[in-house]
């Protein structure tokens, strides 16, 4: 008999149930009575009546898909209008529209490391800025997680163009990073500086701009930015936002860009008018904060390991992987969906439930999942 190929396959499947890290796919029904803790719908957006409205609209007009590439048939009157409002919202000088955040990224990633360029990536990057650096075959220095000074100084042993490359809020734990610091070693060494502002955009800066806005670096000559629209926005798709000749060169040679479907018509209605929404009610920011830091007090107070939130992550440590999973499967039994990070999603090693904040949880309903979380957590799970 010849050799199985997928032998392999069914090891590492056996490796993983050893460690408890086996993950599967749960589809949830259009109308669910369980609490959400879980999705990236920061601003409570994916649902609001005029969001789903723009949605169904634009397919009506334009179709169901964008019918090709943005080069070939796949920009429409509609991706431009968007990407002119972002960049104007954002604060930079221009935008450029892509199907995913992680395409974003990768083609942010990709092409702004010619020949020579070091990138200078925080060990606590999310995986789509990992894998741009490797796909881009440049030369890639990981430095400890928000360390300005280990970017300073690896920037200070390099000859030629560099990129350091940061998320502004960690995904892990939520946690920013220092922006204005890293701002200042990439100019100390004439490096730039590219962020995913992912989990910035709609909760940080002034109305939700995002945190390159609220550190003063957007629109400036020197800087990139990245996002999704799948989570303040809730809609799909990914941006990079920067100086034109930045965002024409992406137009030019991002792989991602070029031989990819564009944004698919619904999606790129209703991220525009969730922006538009935004814009006219900016107190939607503030309250997602208010209420991340709301989960975070209740949890610490309960004597749980959660980490202090700089945007609307939330954090909580558990004992083990197979304690998180059980944590979490606990917490939907009583009627709360949180999510379940454990290795390799995380950096540190440590699993925990991390939760999100939306802006649309009323004060009941985060006294009534921070009851959950702490009636169901594990031995271990405490502060100290």
């Amino acid at each position: 008999m010849p050799h199985d190929p997928f032998d392999w396959i069914d090891e590492q499947a056996r490796a993983r149930h050893r460690a408890g890290l086996v993950r599967t796919l749960r589809p949830r029904p259009a109308g669910s009575p369980l609490l959400d803790l879980a999705s990236n719908d920061y601003l409570g957006l994916a649902r609001h009546p005029e969001v789903t409205e723009a949605a169904a609209a634009a397919a009506r007009r334009w179709g169901a898909g964008a019918t090709g590439s943005r080069l070939v048939t796949g920009t429409t009157e509609l991706h431009a209008e968007l990407e002119g409002e972002l960049a104007r919202f954002c604060g930079f000088e221009a935008a450029l529209v892509l199907s995913s955040g992680y395409a974003a990224n990768l083609a942010a990633v990709t092409a702004l490391s010619g020949h020579g360029t070091l990138l200078v990536s925080d060990a606590g990057n999310h995986a789509s800025l990992i894998d741009g650096c490797r796909l881009s075959r440049a030369g890639t220095a990981v430095v400890p997680h928000a360390d300005p000074a280990a970017v300073r100084k690896t920037l200070g042993a390099h000859e030629g163009p560099a990129v350091t490359v940061t998320d502004s809020v960690f995904s892990v734990d939520g946690d920013a990073a220092p922006l204005p610091e890293l701002a200042s070693a990439c100019r100390a060494h004439g490096a730039a500086l590219l962020v995913d502002d992912a989990h910035g955009l709609g909760v940080l800066g002034e109305g939700g701009r995002g945190a390159l806005h609220a550190a003063g670096l957007a629109g400036a000559p020197d800087v990139v930015a990245t996002a999704t629209l799948s989570k303040s926005l809730g809609s799909q798709g990914g941006v990079v936002l920067g100086p034109a000749r930045v965002i024409e060169h992406l137009v030019n040679t991002a792989r991602t860009f070029i031989f990819d479907t564009g944004l698919a018509p619904a999606a790129t209605g209703a991220a525009l008018t969730a922006l538009r929404l935004l814009a006219r009610s900016p107190e939607r920011a503030e309250r997602a904060r208010a209420v991340a830091s709301g989960l975070h007090g209740r949890l610490t107070a309960a004597g749980l390991a959660a980490v202090r939130p700089d945007a609307c992550v939330v954090s909580v440590r558990a004992p083990s992987p197979e304690a998180a999973v059980q944590w979490a499967a606990d917490c939907r039994s009583a009627g709360l969906v949180a999510g379940c990070f454990r290795p390799p999603s995380v950096p540190d090693g440590i699993s925990r439930l991390r939760l999100t904040a939306r802006a649309d949880l009323s004060d009941r309903q985060i006294e009534e999942a921070v009851a959950t979380i702490v009636a169901t957590a594990p031995d271990g799970a405490a502060a100290g």
